[in-house]
Formats: C-alpha cells, sequence, structure tokens
C-alpha cells in the first residue's frame, strides 16, 4: 500500500524508511502516470505501476 508522507507529500511504499510520518493511501496521486513519476528508491523494486496496484 503506498504512504504519502506528511512532510512533503511524497509517496513512498510501506515498508520504505526515507518517511517519517505518512498516510496510508488507497491510490496513487492522479499526477503518478508512470513508475517513474515516484521519486523514491523504494519504488526500484517495481517495474511498471500495474505491479504496484
Amino acid at each position: 500500500m503506498p504512504v504519502m508522507s506528511s512532510d512533503d507529500f511524497s509517496v513512498h511504499t510501506d515498508d520504505c524508511d526515507r518517511f517519517d510520518d505518512g498516510m496510508p493511501i488507497s491510490d496513487l496521486p492522479d499526477e503518478v502516470s508512470s513508475i517513474e513519476d515516484l521519486d523514491c528508491e523504494c519504488w526500484g523494486a517495481f517495474d511498471s505501476l500495474a505491479e504496484v496496484e
């Protein structure tokens, strides 16, 4: 499940250690159209957004 950081609203995987406090979200933000749109290295384990959903 994706987690949105409360500090900078970046999106991470729920097992990422780069966000201090966050809120689980059910869907990725609309502006995310490819896995490359997600900046954190925690998304490196995924090849596409289809694997996230």
